[in-house]
């Protein structure tokens, strides 16, 4: 495990150098100094997370930052400090805090701010910067006043030196080198540390410090091995992977899943080459061979300069720099070039979007007591889905069924089993037919494969949320693509029997053909516009779910069913499915351990929205005849118009509780705090906004509420979401810009396909509902269009 100290001198200028570090070291953490980064930079390293200290100066100078390898559990320390510094804890078996330290030379800096800093540190704690202290006991011919305040700083805090008095600055005006780079530690780290010096100045004038951990060993940190399906012999593998009937009808169904599973990946083994576990390298596609041929000059004369410090030497080093930077230069500009005019005019894809804390929140310790009582009473009710009678949804699935569902998949993430879609995909049709005869053997014979019943967890960060909570986390389940096939089989049947026996409520759009977005929020803006014609008050609430799919009580799920007239293979497949799931949480290389999911339907699955929707279903049944409701899956509003606010806060409050009263029994929670509520009104005069209670707790009163994306503002002007909707074309606006280079931009069709792909469809997004804003409002949106439109064309401004 490495750890690397550099003081760059300038973050974006030596991106090049930095990324060719990472990849001789693979640090765990880099800490840099004067990264001359300024509060509003955005700066970013391919699989590292940066915390940085940066400048408030209006021109570039100092600044510290440490970038954490992303595989590595780490939380940012708030240091209370003048100093320009930033630490973090790393737990790498244990924890240790590292701290990135920058002491300008001529800035005065007294001793109480050193032991303040210090005091802020948990142990053991590794201090890495430049610190411009001179003193022989690292490596100096003198001691200057900042040298001796280290000195003191070591014992005063009993704190250890990890310097061996090399040099790690040259100081390019005196042609000289010193060593004020120091690493510090406290003294249970120095048994297991030792530093090196990079004889590379990397385009610096100091030398990258390499400490090493000889506790942990990170090359052999592995991630989850990938195939290169760009690579495959797809031939060879359809040949290989041959699964026959006698290796389904002859074993139990979990032992004829493990011989297809072992089938397919010894298969792709032979034919498909993996992909190296180790951590990514930092990828420089501009360094050709002409960069390489004229860095080898520059490291040489560096080379023969450090052995013989002569004005000649330092003459030749610094002429074949120039020569390496220019040509590396030419080289970034050609190659982006290149890249930006093989944008064709091919249709563009477009982006569609730990352990414990997750199994507490599926426990069913998290709902209230009543309901538990409720549960448990419920529970001991056995639901008998068996049945003699012959129903179609009951019947096995026809190759038919297995290939439409297969052609309609895409090349998702892959599951524990490391079998994706596109090894399914390309088997024969003698073997995806024999697949399907497992299928139909789970299906009838009313088991479940116990290897399906694990997945593993990908904790994704809810924007703008704290990443040191586990709680802020989406967990994302990736089961094995053999089972989301038969899901997928599976859910079109039960969405067919919902759909044609007109189960679902009309008024929930979530996921279901033919309905999107739009139809609630035309429906939310068609409310509030006949209010306005009628000179009515409005008042809606929309409504927030506290992890919602993660406590969907499983028995109300199998309950609901049993209601609607299910009976046998269907049910019970969704019964087994939903039973006994095991999951474990990766981040990067390490898994968790395995926990179970008592409550919930796993997000990620391919049932999971259906069966939600099912148990969510019935919510829009318990409102009064006055108020109004929405769904979109798990996004709820109700509203109420009328001429009295005293009518409709006693409606709406008559709602909240029957709402209240319904999640009591069926093991949703609203949180009162998360929700909101909007009073729609064009009326003249002074009008109370309604109090609505949920909880004990009166629910928030917003001039504005953001709804399936779109910002409605209670005077329905749409002039809020308009500035939004601008700010965000304008970063897109952007791409354009870089790519319309009139010398050598992409073609015009190409980049007006760039055009609908980043800024039209946000325009068009909701433009059915914010198109009934005033001219004016709407005039703030021309600007963007009219500047893309040209940059589009190449025409000129009149």
């Amino acid at each position: 495990m490495a750890f690397v100290s550099w003081n760059c001198h300038g973050f974006r200028n030596k991106s090049s150098e930095l990324k060719d570090i990472i990849n001789s070291y693979k640090p765990a953490c880099i800490a840099l100094q004067e990264t001359y980064i300024r509060d509003n930079d955005t700066v970013k390293i391919r699989d590292y997370s940066i915390f940085s200290n940066t400048s408030s100066s209006t021109r570039a100078s100092g600044g510290v930052a440490l970038a954490v390898a992303n595989d590595i559990p780490s939380s940012c320390l708030h240091l209370n400090t003048n100093l320009q510094a930033v630490a973090v804890r790393m737990h790498i078996k244990s924890l240790i805090t590292i701290c990135s330290l920058y002491l300008p030379p001529h800035q005065t800096v007294h001793q109480t701010e050193l032991n303040n800093l210090i005091s802020q540190l948990p142990s053991p704690f590794l201090i890495l910067g430049d610190l411009n202290g001179h003193s022989p006991l690292w490596g100096g011919t003198e001691t200057n006043s900042r040298g001796r305040q280290i000195e003191q700083l070591l014992a005063d805090h009993n704190i250890c030196l990890l310097n061996n008095n090399e040099k790690t600055h040259f100081h390019l005006p005196t042609q000289t080198f010193h060593s004020i780079d120091l690493e510090l530690c406290t003294p249970a780290l120095l048994p297991f540390l030792n530093l090196t010096v990079d004889d590379n100045l990397h385009n610096s004038d100091h030398f990258p410090l390499i400490i090493t951990d000889n506790r942990h060993n990170s090359a052999n940190h592995y991630y989850s091995p990938k195939y290169v399906y760009n690579a495959a012999d797809w031939q060879k593998f359809s040949s290989l992977a041959d699964i026959t009937s006698a290796i389904i009808d002859n074993h139990t169904v979990d032992e004829a899943l493990v011989n297809i599973i072992s089938i397919i990946k010894t298969a792709a083994d032979a034919s498909i080459p993996l992909a190296k576990g180790t951590r990514r390298r930092q990828y420089k596609p501009w360094w050709n061979d002409l960069c390489q041929q004229a860095y080898k000059p520059q490291q040489k004369a560096w080379n023969i300069f450090r052995r013989y410090p002569t004005t000649a030497n330092l003459i030749k080093f610094k002429k074949s720099k120039a020569d390496s930077r220019r040509i590396q230069r030419q080289s970034q500009r050609l190659s982006w070039r290149e890249y930006i005019s093989t944008i064709t005019s091919s249709t563009s894809k477009i982006a569609d979007t730990i352990s414990s804390s997750l199994s507490q929140i599926s426990s069913s310790r998290n709902y209230p007591d009543h309901f538990l009582v409720h549960k448990l009473k419920e529970e001991k009710t056995k639901l008998n889905f068996n049945t003699q009678s012959h129903l179609s949804y009951n019947n096995s699935f026809t190759l038919l069924e297995f290939q439409s569902c297969l052609s309609t998949v895409r090349n998702s993430a892959h599951g524990p089993d490391n079998i994706g879609y596109i090894l399914i995909k390309h088997l024969t049709i003698e073997s995806q037919t024999n697949i399907l005869r497992l299928y139909n053997r789970i299906w009838q014979e009313q088991t479940f494969p116990t290897l399906w019943h694990q997945a593993i967890i990908i904790s994704i960060l809810k924007p703008g949320k704290d990443a040191t909570n586990p709680l802020n986390y989406r967990p994302i389940a990736l089961t094995c693509c053999l089972c989301k096939l038969l899901e997928r089989l599976v859910n079109r049947r039960l969405v067919h029997y919902l759909e044609t026996n007109n189960i679902i409520h009309p008024h929930q759009s979530g996921f279901r053909k033919g309905r999107c977005t739009l139809d609630n929020l035309l429906s939310l803006e068609t409310d509030i516009r006949l209010a306005f014609l009628q000179k009515k008050h409005l008042v809606a609430i929309f409504f927030d779910i506290e992890k919602a799919y993660d406590r969907t009580w499983r028995h109300g799920i199998l309950s609901d069913l049993y209601a609607f007239g299910l009976r046998g293979n269907l049910p019970i497949f969704i019964r087994n499915f939903l039973r006994l799931r095991k999951f474990q949480v990766r981040v990067g290389f390490e898994f968790s351990d395995s926990y179970i999911q008592e409550e919930g339907v796993p997000q990620g699955s391919v049932l999971s929205v259906s069966l939600f929707i099912i148990k969510i279903n019935n919510i829009l049944h318990q409102l009064p005849s006055f108020v109004k409701g929405h769904l979109y899956v798990d996004d709820l509003y109700i509203l109420c118009t009328g001429n009295h606010i005293s009518f409709i806060e006693q409606q709406l409050q008559t709602a909240v509780q029957k709402i209240k009263h319904w999640s009591d029994f069926n093991g949703f929670n609203f949180s009162a705090s998360k929700s909101s509520e909007v009073h729609f009104c064009r009326k003249r005069g002074l009008h109370l906004d309604p109090e609505i209670e949920m909880d004990g707790r009166i629910i928030q009163i917003e001039n504005q509420v953001r709804f399936l994306g779109i910002l409605f503002d209670r005077k329905l002007t749409f002039l809020s979401h308009v500035k939004y909707l601008r700010k965000r074309c304008e970063r897109a606006l952007n791409i354009l810009k870089v790519l319309s280079n009139t010398s050598w931009g992409a073609d015009r069709l190409s980049l007006q396909r760039i055009y609908r792909a980043t800024i039209l469809s946000k325009l068009d997004y909701g433009s059915a509902i914010y198109g009934s804003a005033r001219k004016g409002v709407l005039k703030k949106l021309d600007p963007i269009h009219h500047s893309a439109l040209r940059l589009c064309s190449g025409a000129f401004r009149t």
